[in-house]
């Protein structure tokens, strides 16, 4: 392996993803990019390339991969579902523009890719109990369309150019280390941060309601092992579902209830109900486990007990 290029690296995945990569394969190795550079932290900050890249260039995204010698390429810069549905265009040319690009870039150069697709690629017609891999995709977000897109786009390239694109659809992403960055399930971290502040927070879906979820190692963890598998193995490529654990907002609240007696967590459904209203409330993954050995090791009370503690942690540090 020469290089590996992260793009969006410095959203919710990426902050957790680079510090992985460069324990894994060395820091020099692994690029991080982002169309903003924030102020980085102790893990970033001078362990590795860090490069200013707007994936929308196409010209800029080549020469980056040409540069830094890229073989390997993490792309996760995309605006998030909610975020979306205020800014529908900017979430096409992102999501889909920037994609191509890279797989251009990959195309051209003999890259390897990883892209996240997302439970967002199903809609209310979809089966919602243990969704299958393959089954009708019919999302009414523009997120979703992006990435129902975006899995076409990336088989395409597979059997058309024969790119090595592998990816994984993610439920909703919980992190310690990271705010949320604009999804629908940005509440299942915001009530951990509220009842570690004041325990207290208003939750903007219902309590009853249902959505996959997966803890962040995990996250991490299905990225590596996915490009780490056997490609003559795969037959879906990219968008396997990747299952970990299903629960309600209210179960959450409870399961941190156990922890930090007397948190109290209203509900106040807000727009973002109607979309997670059309999501599947749990996914089966059994394609992802037969083709290349996936399994989730975090359940909701193991998630929730590690969660708070390094969540305390990284509160009474800064």
């Amino acid at each position: 392996m020469r290089n590996i290029l992260v793009t969006g690296a410095f959203g919710q995945l990426g902050t957790e993803l680079i510090p992985a990569l460069r324990k894994r394969y060395g820091g020099q190795r692994v690029v991080a990019s982002g169309r903003h550079l924030p102020q980085l932290s102790p893990d970033q900050d001078g362990s590795g390339p860090v490069v200013s890249l707007d994936v929308t260039n196409s010209a800029a995204v080549l020469e980056t991969v040409r540069e830094y010698r890229v073989e390997v390429i993490y792309h996760l810069a995309a605006i998030l579902s909610a975020r979306g549905e205020a800014s529908p265009e900017d979430t096409w040319r992102i999501n889909v523009g920037g994609l191509r690009n890279v797989l251009e870039a990959a195309r051209i150069a003999g890259c390897k890719v990883f892209w996240p697709s997302s439970i967002a690629v199903f809609g209310p017609d979809t089966p919602a109990e243990r969704t299958p891999q393959d089954t009708l995709m019919r999302p009414t977000t523009m997120y979703g369309i992006t990435k129902v897109t975006g899995e076409l786009l990336a088989d395409y390239y597979v059997s058309r150019f024969g790119v090595d694109v592998r990816g994984v659809r993610y439920p909703g992403v919980i992190s310690s280390e990271s705010l949320p960055g604009g999804g629908t399930t940005d509440y299942a971290v915001e009530m951990f941060y509220g009842a570690l502040r004041s325990k207290q927070y208003s939750c903007f879906v219902r309590a009853n309601t249902v959505l996959p979820m997966i803890y962040m190692p995990d996250c991490i963890r299905a990225a590596i092992e996915i490009m780490e598998a056997d490609f003559s193995q795969l037959t879906h490529h990219n968008g396997f579902n990747v299952a970990a654990m299903s629960f309600s907002a209210g179960e959450l609240a409870a399961e941190i209830e156990k922890h930090l007696p007397g948190f109290a967590c209203e509900y106040e459904p807000d727009e973002r109900q109607a979309i997670a209203d059309s999501w599947p409330r749990s996914i089966d993954d059994q394609v992802a486990f037969d083709e290349w050995g996936w399994r989730a090791e975090y359940d909701l009370p193991k998630m929730t007990a590690d969660m708070l503690k390094r969540l305390a942690h990284r509160l009474s540090t800064h």
